[in-house]
């Protein structure tokens, strides 16, 4: 059984209906590698053991009577610390919530459990869920399973790390700045942001807070592709008070066959220039989807001017988090964005502008957005993917020095300011378009790459059926070293 902590969640699910493994057994068979690994990781953070016992037999029970409750019948599973789960705290990585401990299971974790999951414990983030690291006051740092001097992402950080190392079936996380993207292709690992809306976040938020923010969703991280399409499936779809109203069709994916697929393919960006360590998987992946018939184009691109597209995602990504800020920080960013000049392009600038952006400014952001939506629709005309980076390098060294927009990351031998990388998340984030990241192989560090699969709004299903294909035709997640 080496490697059974390391199978997919549905490859899980069928040794438990076949009855090869117990649900019971399988999770003190996780449970045992948390107790081994995860000192020195770091990535589960919180758990309810008791309750996932409990849990495990009567799945043990139920399948003894023929009884399947769903897709992931005993499967064992961690959720982003983010997510209120019955049984254990949700802090944000914030001291004041240490204690904090939701009476109820958050939408998604419910729909899980419906669908059989055994929910053992919660994984690591940054503070407020604001950065490509995942340490906090709470519970401190997460690291790589590739690299611990490295970090796993951010902030579904101990999301990915946890999958990766063999200690969880299957993960849910978030993310409105590549949250989801970025882990999955730091840790090597499969992650799906979906359609913006379509995975209903009540209860992933702070304390007293319903309403959906701007630009974020949740969705799930997983070790294959087909995990995501389960996964989705189980998250996805209207809330009660929706549901009234409307459900959810996702579109058929455009192709079943790899072959029939048209991409355009973006390696780099003057609005964040691409490790060439990186830029080197993403175009062996081209060449070998060529080599499968795939219709590939280095040029196809939507007609949109990049840098706007990073002044705009910034703006809109600032104003989405800034109800976080309480009165006296929204005081002291009113006097910052007084204080900077109206021609400062730097990073900050736009930042504190956008913490106390008018609702008028706001409108006039959000018009602009939907007009290069249009550009989207119409490059899907032609193309049926994009496919570009997740993040501009590798799992880049801790740095918890100062404030994130002081920080740098090196790009080809160069120091640049590590927010300058958000342009990857907000180029598909900012239009509500779903985004697959998958495994694409390993640097010449040993460190994981992964490919961003950019699909039209609600065609989720054919990012998915994509990164399935290549999973397939090009192998997908490889087990970091030492974790056997």
């Amino acid at each position: 059984m080496t490697d059974m902590p390391f199978r997919s969640a549905t490859a899980l699910a069928a040794e438990i209906r076949a009855k090869r493994i117990g649900c019971r057994e399988l999770l003190e068979l996780y449970l045992g590698r948390v107790e081994r690994y995860n000192p020195a990781l770091n990535a589960i953070v919180a758990t309810d053991l008791p309750a996932a016992r409990q849990r495990a037999d009567a799945a043990d029970t139920a399948l003894a009577r023929g009884e399947v409750w769903g897709p992931l019948h005993g499967v064992p599973m961690t959720v982003k610390e983010s997510f209120d789960a019955v049984g254990m705290p949700t802090t944000w990585g914030l001291t004041e919530l240490k204690d904090n401990r939701p009476a109820h299971d958050a939408l998604a974790v419910a729909r899980f459990r419906a669908a059989g999951a055994v929910l053992f414990g919660k994984t690591n983030v940054p503070v407020l869920l604001a950065d490509w690291q995942s340490y906090n006051p709470v519970y401190g740092t997460t690291n790589n399973p590739w690299d611990v001097s490295r970090t796993p992402g951010g902030s579904s950080g101990g999301s990915a790390a946890a999958l990766a190392a063999g200690l969880t079936g299957i993960e849910a996380g978030s993310d409105i700045g590549a949250s989801i993207r970025n882990p999955a292709h730091y840790c090597g690992v499969f992650g799906h942001k979906p359609t913006y809306g379509i995975c209903p976040p009540r209860g992933q938020a702070l304390p007293g807070n319903v309403a959906a923010s701007d630009i974020s969703v949740i969705g799930p991280l997983a070790r294959s592709a087909e995990d995501l399409e389960v996964a989705l499936g189980i998250m996805a779809g209207p809330d009660d008070i929706d549901a009234a109203g409307w459900r959810l069709e996702l579109a058929a994916p455009r192709h079943e066959r790899l072959g029939a697929f048209r991409v355009g393919v973006m390696l780099s960006d003057p609005q964040s220039e691409v490790d060439q360590a990186v830029q080197a998987r993403l175009q062996a992946l081209a060449d070998g989807l060529a080599r499968c018939g795939v219709q590939v184009s280095d040029r196809a691109r939507p007609a949109l001017d990049t840098a706007v597209v990073q002044r705009l995602y910034v703006q809109l990504l600032r104003a989405a988090t800034s109800g976080r800020q309480s009165d006296a920080v929204f005081l002291k960013n009113l006097e910052a964005a007084r204080a900077v000049g109206t021609d400062d392009e730097s990073y900050y600038a736009r930042m504190v502008r956008a913490n106390v952006l008018s609702h008028r400014d706001w409108l006039a952001a959000n018009e602009q957005r939907h007009r290069m939506r249009l550009h989207w629709a119409e490059y899907f005309r032609d193309y049926d993917l994009l496919l570009c980076p997740a993040a501009a390098s590798a799992a880049f060294p801790h740095d918890q020095v100062g404030e994130r927009y002081e920080r740098t990351i090196t790009v080809n031998n160069r120091r640049v300011p590590t927010t300058d990388q958000l342009f990857w998340a907000g180029y598909s984030g900012l239009f509500y378009l779903p985004s697959t990241v998958a495994p694409i192989g390993l640097t010449e560090a040993r460190l994981p790459v992964g490919v961003q699969i950019i699909g039209p709004q609600y065609g989720d299903r054919t990012c998915l059926r994509f990164a399935r294909l290549i999973d397939q035709e090009f192998g997908g997640f490889v087990a970091p070293r030492g974790y056997a």
